[in-house]
């Protein structure tokens, strides 16, 4: 079997490969590694023998707790412990098995580990496919706030085997389909077309609709991470790799109010909700597209408000921490019309209260 690769032509140029049965490509990928460190989630640890079976090299499995409990300081020192136990050197690699927030952490293991080392992703969910495991950003979570401390560290390659996702629960499929749908919103609108033409195919696993929204949203990450990896600073419609935090202003701070217990996904629809929103109080879009937002994301099964009893000064607040702000500047990624993302710099407050209210009016 082949796979058609997607180039990311970062400052270290590598490869997507999107398809069913594509981490049997793995020891190809590891060819003068010595070690590898496989580090997991609890519930993939069934999955290593498999991973594992066609390897040479000497494997140290690190398992990590769950989800965003495994982006903690105290387990990235963990990670660091067993890598020295084991002999790491410069010239072993890192395997990042699990979902998004097990990628993220093992690409900063990798990135940090003697100043750098190879890393390999092979994302397991959906959400990790199109978003986590591509584009380079690694890091971890502090009680202040999500991915506050991290590091760029492009992978050496990224497996996303399609079987991988006959195991997840449909939750975390929708929750993934936030960040393929937000791949239309921003750039190619033909996902949009093709979603709403068969929503139930894109929802079904191995269905060719869903494979394919798939590789068109890995299309758009790769396309923008090649032109900016480091995310440099946007102004106005001149916007570079901040077009893919479309939503995720208010969705970290969801995310913060809700102990992480909200899905990633969760959190990014009601985002975009509200960041259509206050485009549309800014008279950038028209009422049209703030309705297809909804209509999208609820065909899915997504949340398109925010009704948890959080205060907006609360969200207000947390929305000040987020990564993604520029001093005491709060910008957010707007859309001045369908795959027209443009940076708008602190919105009127006013604006931005009356927009948090439409978001739970309709």
């Amino acid at each position: 079997m082949s796979w058609e690769p997607i180039d990311v032509a970062a400052e270290q140029p590598y490869q997507v490969l999107i398809g069913s049965g594509v981490s049997t490509l793995l020891p190809q990928f590891l060819e003068g590694v010595e070690r590898v460190a496989i580090i997991h989630p609890p519930s993939l640890a069934s999955a290593l023998p498999a991973i594992t079976s066609g390897l040479d090299q000497q494997v140290t499995a690190i398992r990590v707790p769950e989800a965003e409990a495994g982006k903690t300081a105290e387990v990235l020192e963990g990670c660091w412990e067993a890598l020295a136990g084991a002999g790491f050197t410069r010239s072993d690699a890192v395997l990042g098995l699990g979902g998004g927030a097990t990628t993220d952490l093992a690409g900063f293991v990798a990135a940090t580990w003697l100043r750098g080392v190879k890393y390999i992703a092979l994302p397991t969910s959906l959400l990790a496919m199109v978003d986590a495991a591509v584009g380079g950003k690694t890091g971890i979570n502090l009680s202040a706030g999500k991915n506050l401390v991290g590091a760029f560290h492009e992978p050496f390659t990224v497996l996303g085997d399609l079987d991988f996702l006959e195991t997840l629960p449909p939750s975390e499929l929708r929750s993934g389909l936030a960040e393929v749908l937000k791949c239309g919103f921003i750039a190619d609108p033909a996902i949009l077309d093709e979603f709403e033409a068969d929503a139930d195919g894109a929802l079904e696993v191995g269905n060719p609709v869903q494979a394919k929204l798939i590789r068109r949203a890995v299309a758009v990450k790769a396309a923008v991470v090649s032109a900016d990896l480091r995310e440099r600073t946007s102004s106005g419609a001149d916007i570079g790799r901040e077009a893919l935090n479309y939503g995720h202003t208010l969705a970290h701070a969801i995310e913060r109010r809700e102990h992480f217990q909200w899905r990633h996904g969760e959190a990014v629809a009601v985002g975009m909700v509200f960041a259509a929103e206050l485009a549309h109080r800014l008279d950038l879009i028209d009422a049209d597209l703030v309705a297809r937002h909804r209509s999208v994301l609820k065909r899915v099964g997504l949340p398109t408000s925010y009704r948890s009893g959080a205060s907006w000064i609360d969200l207000r607040k947390a929305m000040s921490l987020d990564k993604k702000s520029r001093g005491s500047s709060l910008r957010f990624v707007l859309l001045e019309g369908l795959a027209r993302p443009a940076i708008q710099q602190n919105p009127a407050e006013g604006v931005l209260a009356d927009a948090f209210l439409g978001l739970n009016e309709s």
